[in-house]
């Protein structure tokens, strides 16, 4: 096998695609190519949903059915049967974005325990997930982050979150599911950094259970790796990474120019590749404290993980290390992977048609933002097209 071309491979790569489902991602990835396009359907689908328009047919049966599982946790239970009969795990990511309410938060903590619980008898969702932001409002986070003295009524809506934190760990640890804790902007991490170490060195004690995650972009993260891998050691419990390049970066350039503060990313592309790939590298030296999961869609990285893993000895299947891409995106990597054995999960989105539009645009414009992305998808899609034509 060469390995360095696997990912070319679009029978394995499509194969749960029927040519309806085929011609309809390649729609999908020529629309989201366009960029004036993206903006234009970004804006009339807002609107189209502000004034309850019936557009919500029309969404569910196009992007949303591509990038989503469905409306609820049973509903995408078709979708996750599915792709695991090629070896393909599931994350199920309550993807509903910008609740504020208490109420919302005790929401969001109810169903990802319920979520817990639905992957506990079944082998095909090991790994759970949720947002920082989804338990807890950011402004809290970002005054705890900037250590600021807290209001008396700021100290018990924290020592709720802190709660809500505690609450799915500890259910994931007893269900041994996998927790992936997202990453969000950087002038809340640090709160949310603080939490989940306290919450390692609590449920992480056999292995990792609970796993942070360091989004490469910000060059400070190798380093905030570093300092936690010496922390656990000397206090004896695992560290759990999930390793991603960043989603917020015009957000934090245009911040820190605002504020007059350095920016904490990267100041290339090429910086972040390199730091991404330190980072992978620096977790397969010391597998023995830290487990992966690699959260990415691109490839040189993956080739990466693969290459290191064979240099070392590291089995395919070796629990500790995961491979991750997004439900809709990057079938080549996930499913050739899945058939040389290694561990891979597809997260996979629902909620609420209208709940789930802000996750969908941003993953339109996020498409349409990185360059070759898109260019890759639906080379890919029209090779498997006329591969198909021509039996």
């Amino acid at each position: 096998m060469n390995k360095h071309i696997i990912f070319d491979d679009t029978e394995i790569a499509f194969a749960l695609k029927s040519d309806s489902e085929l011609e309809r991602a390649y729609f999908l990835f020529k629309m989201i190519s366009i960029e004036p396009l993206v903006r234009i359907g970004t804006a009339a689908t807002n609107f189209a949903i502000k004034a309850k328009l019936p557009v919500e047919g029309l969404i569910r049966a196009t992007v949303f059915d591509h990038f989503c599982g469905g409306v609820n946790e049973e509903n995408c239970l078709p979708v996750i049967d599915k792709m695991y009969e090629k070896g393909v795990s599931s994350v199920l990511d309550y993807s509903v974005e910008g609740k504020e309410s208490e109420e919302e938060f005790d929401a969001a903590l109810k169903i990802t325990l319920k979520i817990i619980n639905f992957a506990d008898d079944r082998k095909s969702i090991p790994i759970a997930v949720f947002k920082p932001s989804g338990f807890g409002r950011i402004a809290l986070f970002e005054k705890i982050g900037a250590k600021k003295t807290l209001t008396v009524k700021e100290e018990e809506e924290w020592s709720r979150i802190k709660d809500r934190f505690d609450a799915v760990s500890k259910a994931a640890k007893e269900k041994d599911v996998l927790l992936l804790i997202d990453a969000e902007e950087s002038w809340m991490q640090d709160a949310a950094d603080n939490l989940i170490t306290d919450l390692m060195r609590k449920y992480n004690t056999e292995k990792a259970i609970v796993f942070n995650t360091l989004q490469m972009y910000r060059h400070d993260r190798l380093d905030f790796l570093k300092q936690q891998h010496a922390l656990a050691k000397i206090e004896g419990f695992y560290l759990g990474y999930k390793l991603v390049r960043g989603a917020y970066m015009e957000k934090e350039n245009e911040r820190a120019e605002k504020l007059g503060y350095p920016t904490p990313i990267c100041d290339s592309k090429q910086a972040t590749d390199l730091n991404f790939n330190a980072g992978i590298a620096y977790v397969l030296e010391h597998l023995d404290d830290i487990a992966i999961f690699n959260g990415t869609h691109n490839e040189n990285s993956s080739y990466l993980l693969m290459d290191l893993m064979a240099e070392k000895g590291i089995e395919n299947s070796d629990k500790r290390v995961w491979f991750g891409q997004l439900y809709g995106m990057s079938d080549h990597i996930s499913f050739n992977l899945s058939n040389f054995g290694y561990n891979v999960a597809k997260y996979v989105p629902f909620g609420p048609v209208k709940d789930v539009m802000p996750y969908l645009i941003r993953r339109a414009e996020e498409n349409t933002s990185v360059a070759g992305q898109t260019g890759r998808e639906l080379n890919l899609l029209s090779k498997e097209k006329k591969r198909r034509k021509q039996l």
